[in-house]
């Protein structure tokens, strides 16, 4: 069953970067984390619609992580943590289930000092288990545990949710 359209993505798009620009209009700079390819994804996707509209700097980095395993395996971002400090900071990824992938995300942010870390998720599905928040969430889905959302960011123009 499909639950958004690219059309319908590209409007929670828009209303998020509005979100995150009014949450955020004294920032200097907002860095985007991406978590693996569909939160990296649907980062840029966020970077460039808030770049449209607000005069606010930007910038776009991967968070990688093996979700499945995150304890074992190492957690890495692709930019110099001494960049992130000072920075409002936005950590992004495509669907929030029961927030383990998010909070293993923050893990690369230990060691830095940023001005404010805030979340960002095109579809929660109010499953959680570990202690976080989302700060902008494009649809709030409730969901069976055992329901899978497959999120499909890779061909612009093609984008589409569905609930398997």
């Amino acid at each position: 069953m499909k639950i958004l359209d690219s059309i319908q993505i590209k409007h929670k798009i828009q209303r998020m970067a509005f979100e995150i620009a009014e949450s955020n209009f004294d920032s200097k700079k907002i860095f985007f984390l991406g978590i693996n390819n569909n939160g990296y994804n649907f980062a840029k996707m966020l970077k460039s619609s808030l770049e449209s509209i607000c005069e606010i700097k930007t910038d776009l980095a991967r968070i990688t992580l093996k979700p499945q395993d995150p304890v074992s395996n190492e957690i890495l971002v692709d930019v110099e943590e001494s960049y992130l400090n000072n920075q409002t900071i936005i950590v992004v990824d495509d669907v929030a289930n029961t927030g383990r992938t998010l909070f293993y995300a923050m893990k690369v942010l230990m060691n830095t000092a940023p001005s404010a870390i805030e979340t960002a998720v095109l579809v929660d599905r109010m499953h959680k288990a570990f202690p976080i928040n989302i700060n902008y969430v494009g649809l709030t889905f409730a969901t069976t545990i055992q329901d899978n959302i497959i999120v499909d960011l890779k061909v612009e123009g093609e984008e589409k949710v569905n609930l398997e």
